[in-house]
């Protein structure tokens, strides 16, 4: 069967005669055939979701939230089956396919229960009789652009709060992971959700870039590359009203001083460096070694590099899976030429994988390995300075104090992830003062953050927070209200109140 999109409570063939297929990165094998969706299908669910908002903004928070608890205990039902189609779909070995979910469902815990929090700020006036308060009401139209690899963690760190907030969404799911579009439509259907509220189609960019043109979108939250990133925030900005919270990628990096304990160290650099084949938008490619312990950290470091375990991410003595897909292993194996021509010493190079390497049966699947390399820190070397999004890293040895460390780490037009291995609690305090970036780590890998905390960053890294409480600020409207509880009229600031005329 060909897969729908899910627009205005039906699933519907959509305007486009055209379909693409999800295909297993470790096998190569074809998961699904999708409709590919159409400018046109995107308006029909942009005007359903409006029909739907106003009906929708009526039921309290927590009427809204009940929705959600359906899904929230469907995801921890089903958690052992849909970790193994993440990790199917978008290659992750199984453990990150399962934490995928537990962290959608975490999301979702965290946004229906906020439904039961208060809400507003009660602010002190300076008149005794006058209340004034501040209360939120939703934007209206929310449009989410996920990527595909947290294909069920991210769309719930948009939608969930989202929904609860009162808003109506369109979702546009990666084109590489639709089978997780599909479940998660699904599993709203099932909850009963009113026609219009939730809407997905299925597609490449030009779907996603007829989110964000509609008129009647009124926020869009996004996660993805800098780049789509950067030109949905210019084209957002163009358009007054509407708002955009876009975290993108990041050259991240982890220092590793000289009072570094080296056995965080290196866990910590690994874990960063390899999880998820170095396609987390966290993923550390930098690490940056104070001289004292670099020829130790390095020997160990490569040591794990040269023998993490590359092959079925089903099978749990994996800790790498595949690439994404063909065309990022080409750029990934660009960007490991570029690094043999700057760098000073290649360390591991297992961008080709021996046939030995590979599983029986995934002959066809997109597979890349570790590679490492040292080099001399100059600021113009595009190799230390480009997101490369795949197990590449580069050794960085520096001497001096912290202060030192933290110039070279911020030495990039990015500024969302980074870390400090340290026993020297000044050191880290200088790191978590002076560091660029939005997400901070001390002595632990460079990687995720728990779904109550805010996820973004700076610089190229991004303009916005879509998750947890942060992407409040994004769905909706802060009105400052102020009552009136007297008979009289009497201003802040000393402003008159009186009313005159010609006859006084």
């Amino acid at each position: 069967m060909t897969y729908q999109h899910y627009i205005d409570g039906e699933w519907v063939d959509g305007h486009g005669t055209e379909t693409f297929e999800s295909e297993n990165p470790a096998t190569g094998e074809t998961l699904g055939e999708f409709h590919r969706g159409t400018e046109a299908d995107v308006r029909e669910a942009t005007a359903a979701a409006d029909e739907a908002f106003e009906e929708w903004r009526e039921l309290s928070h927590i009427d809204r939230a009940e929705y959600l608890w359906d899904i929230y205990h469907e995801l921890k039902e089903r958690h052992e089956e849909l970790g193994e189609v993440v990790t199917k779909e978008c290659g992750k070995e199984i453990s990150e396919g399962k934490a995928d979910v537990t962290e959608a469902w975490h999301m979702v815990e965290w946004a229906a229960g906020d439904a039961r929090h208060p809400k507003g700020d009660v602010v002190p006036s300076e008149i005794p009789s006058k209340d004034a308060y501040m209360r939120r009401k939703p934007r209206g139209v929310v449009g989410c652009i996920t990527p595909w690899n947290f294909p069920v963690a991210i769309p719930f760190w948009h939608m969930a709060v989202s929904l609860v907030e009162g808003n109506t969404v369109v979702w546009k799911p990666a084109e590489q992971t639709p089978w997780c579009g599909q479940i998660i439509a699904e599993m709203f259907e099932e909850s009963g959700i009113p026609d219009g509220v939730f809407n997905m189609v299925q597609g490449y960019g030009d779907a996603g870039a007829a989110v964000v043109d509609d008129d009647r979108v009124d926020t869009v939250l996004f996660t993805g590359s800098a780049e789509v990133g950067h030109e949905i925030a210019s084209e957002v900005a163009s358009d007054p009203g509407k708002l955009a919270a876009c975290e993108m990628g990041g050259k991240n990096g982890i220092v590793v001083t000289e009072e570094a304990d080296l056995d965080v160290a290196v866990h910590s650099a690994v874990m960063s460096s390899f999880k998820t084949t170095g396609q987390r938008c966290v993923s550390s490619e930098r690490l940056v070694v104070h001289e004292d312990v670099y020829d130790e950290f390095k020997e160990r470091f490569v040591e794990v590099a040269e023998k993490v375990a590359v092959g079925d991410p089903l099978d749990e003595d994996t800790f790498m899976g595949p690439a994404i897909e063909a065309e990022h292993v080409e750029k990934i194996r660009e960007y490991n030429d570029l690094a043999r021509e700057e760098a000073t010493n290649v360390l591991v190079d297992r961008t080709e994988l021996g046939d030995e390497e590979i599983p029986d049966g995934h002959e066809d699947g997109h597979w890349v390995g570790p590679f490492v390399y040292e080099v001399d820190y100059d600021p113009d070397l595009r190799s230390i300075k480009e997101e490369v999004f795949g197990p590449h890293v580069a050794l960085i040895e520096y001497s001096g104090d912290i202060e030192r460390a933290v110039e070279i780490h911020n030495d990039t037009p990015y500024g969302l992830a980074g870390a400090v291995i340290s026993e020297d609690y000044r050191q880290i305090n200088y790191y978590r003062d002076h560091a660029e970036v939005g997400l901070a780590y001390g002595n632990l890998p460079c990687i995720g953050a728990e779904v109550q905390l805010p996820f973004g960053g700076v610089k190229k890294s991004g303009n916005g927070y879509p998750s947890a409480r942060e992407v409040i600020e994004a769905v909706t409207e802060r009105t400052a209200w102020t009552l009136n509880n007297s008979k009289d009229i009497e201003m802040a600031q000393g402003l008159s109140a009186d009313i005159k005329t010609e006859d006084d």
